[in-house]
């Protein structure tokens, strides 16, 4: 059996699964206090006492380098009573089996590329797009990872002649997230995304940024992929408005593959952090040798 917890800020859900991902229980419950939430996970692990491995894609920024001091720790998140939490830490002291840590949307990225969307490419972003934005891709099999995780949701854009609005990033203001994020929609008209028509002006504003977002992604990495989720791409009409500025911005400077191939959907929807966690189980403990 293998564990997988994705560990978003507004909820969590944990999942076990057998040896193909084949899910065999799943739970979720919000996102509270790191006491109350840890009390919450082991209840539901504790249950099975075959488990191998577990996977945990959190919310962030997080630390992934293996020789600090912090590795494993959420670090500078918003959400302050998770600041500077040794999430990874706690876990060990708990379970004494292998735990791999990444991010959510690197978890996501990696169900999709196993078994959704990029199932069959060497190389593929994913980037979410709800309450915040954030993004992982895999060249190779390999996350992308330097120094630390990216941070695709924080890069600067240029702003609509027509958009007046600020951006409500508390960082950078008016960066990608800031202007494009489900919060930005809000705090601009005072209503949320989806009661909003389609031909409002704010899908203009928002299918441009997410537009350069994406040929920047596309002129530095070059994917196979792109895999756009989360709350705001779930209005039927951003994909195609998306598209159609990606087609205008990038002007045909470099070769990508055919539009309707290349920016998607994720084919797994709700579920790919949660197998994500599942396939990051499985390589820590070796079972995931072969191609799903």
């Amino acid at each position: 059996m293998l564990g997988s917890i994705e560990a978003g800020g507004t909820k969590f859900v944990c999942a076990v699964s057998d040896e193909e991902f084949n899910l065999i229980d799943k739970t979720s419950f919000p996102t509270t206090d790191p006491k109350s939430t840890l009390k919450e996970i082991f209840n539901f692990f504790d249950k099975y006492k075959d488990i191998k491995s577990i996977g945990i894609g959190s919310f962030g920024p997080i630390n992934i380098n293996k020789s600090s001091d912090k590795y494993g720790y959420i670090t500078s998140t918003p959400k302050t009573k998770w600041k500077n939490f040794n999430f990874l830490g706690e876990m060990k002291k708990h379970y004494n089996i292998p735990i791999s840590w990444t991010t959510d949307v690197n978890a996501a990225c990696l169900g999709e590329y196993y078994l959704g969307s990029a199932k069959g490419s060497n190389s593929c972003i994913y980037l979410t797009v709800g309450t915040g934005i954030g993004g992982g891709a895999i060249i190779n099999g390999d996350f992308m990872e330097g120094f630390s995780h990216p941070e695709m949701g924080h890069i600067l854009i240029k702003k609509h002649v027509q958009d007046k609005y600020e951006g409500f990033c508390p960082y950078h203001g008016d960066c990608l997230e800031g202007l494009t994020a489900g919060p930005s929609i809000e705090k601009r008209y005072g209503v949320s995304g989806n009661k909003l028509d389609k031909n409002h002006e704010v899908w203009k504003f928002i299918s441009y940024y997410l537009a350069q977002a994406l040929v920047n992604y596309t002129l530095i990495i070059r994917p196979e992929k792109i895999i756009l989720g989360g709350g705001v791409m779930n209005q039927d009409h951003m994909l195609s408005l998306v598209k159609k500025e990606f087609k205008s911005l990038l002007s045909d400077y470099v070769e990508v593959p055919n539009i309707d191939d290349y920016i998607v959907k994720p084919s797994l929807k709700d579920n790919a952090g949660i197998i994500g966690g599942l396939v990051l189980a499985s390589k820590e403990c070796g079972y995931c040798g072969k191609t799903y």
